[in-house]
């Protein structure tokens, strides 16, 4: 049985279109970075979460996935990430009203995701850290739009 806590995670399921933008690792700065993401329950327990970006060419060029999760006697969601290149990495996560937030304090790197979910749009940035937060510089922007 699912409870509360991960259904509230529910508005984050199905298909959607993605857009990267105003990263500063791109050149033109302003370009954008077509993708997809799915999002479904594993069980009763988990949401699966599956990011792609495409090329120039259409290809498939990035890939992530995020297994969200709960511990319930934490109190606390989890997030586990895993990319195209073989990194690994885990996250606490929060979920509160419309904001959904990502964050990790690794000795290599600060690292935080924040997002407004709103009806069939989810709006959030990327940020990183490298003096263990004390000043923070935008990765990129990524928009997700509902497809289904």
């Amino acid at each position: 049985m699912r409870n509360e806590a991960m259904r509230r995670l529910d508005v984050l399921t199905g298909s959607w279109r993605t857009t990267m933008r105003n990263a500063w690792f791109l050149e033109p700065p302003d370009r954008e970075v077509p993708g997809s993401a799915t999002v479904e329950w594993l069980g009763d327990a988990f949401v699966v979460f599956r990011w792609t970006m495409k090329g120039d060419t259409g290809e498939a060029t990035s890939e992530m996935v995020l297994v969200l999760g709960r511990s319930d006697s934490q109190d606390a969601y989890t997030a586990l990430y895993h990319d195209e290149r073989g990194v690994c990495r885990v996250f606490a996560m929060s979920f509160e009203g419309s904001r959904w937030m990502l964050s990790r304090e690794d000795p290599d790197m600060f690292q935080r995701f924040v997002a407004d979910v709103e009806p069939g749009r989810i709006v959030g940035r990327w940020e990183a850290s490298g003096d263990r937060g004390s000043t923070w510089r935008k990765d990129f922007d990524l928009i997700f739009e509902r497809a289904t």
